[in-house]
């Protein structure tokens, strides 16, 4: 292991910042009208949920304590209000649109991480199987935004 103490801090953050997005969804579930985007997004928290507990037991792995709470950071905090205006404002292309946005920022959170030359060969692993699940929720966002583009 090059530097278990590195590999918690990285995990750390991305657990963080996948709890933000689980709890986001799980909010914006249910704040939608449309049942198609509250079981989407209740898809997504569930997969995010389930990205958390991997990332979680590897930090316990490498000795060290997970993080199991999320930041709410003032720019992940912001997608999500941002989501919940375009549910208000209206159309379903809008709230598709920051749904892609949020999904954009937490793909290029584990892009970075995986990116780190100093994780170890099982840290990047565990990454890349949670990063799996986020590529495919922001693809599944993708593919609804463009096949609105017409809409």
């Amino acid at each position: 292991m090059l530097n278990s103490d590195h590999d918690v801090t990285v995990l750390n953050t991305l657990i963080t910042t996948t709890i933000d997005s689980a709890n986001g969804f799980e909010r914006s579930a249910e704040d939608s009208e449309s049942g198609t985007f509250a079981t989407m997004f209740r898809e997504f928290g569930s997969e995010r949920r389930e990205a958390v507990g991997a990332l979680q037991e590897r930090v316990r792995a490498l000795g060290g304590t997970p993080n199991d709470d999320g930041s709410l950071k003032a720019d992940v905090h912001r997608r999500f209000v941002d989501l919940k205006t375009a549910f208000t404002g209206g159309s379903d292309k809008a709230v598709i649109e920051e749904v892609e946005r949020g999904e954009d920022y937490i793909k290029d959170k584990y892009e970075t991480a995986l990116q780190d030359e100093q994780l170890s060969t099982e840290t990047r692993a565990v990454i890349e199987r949670a990063y799996q699940s986020v590529r495919r929720g922001h693809d599944r966002a993708s593919q609804l935004k463009h096949s609105m583009q017409g809409a």
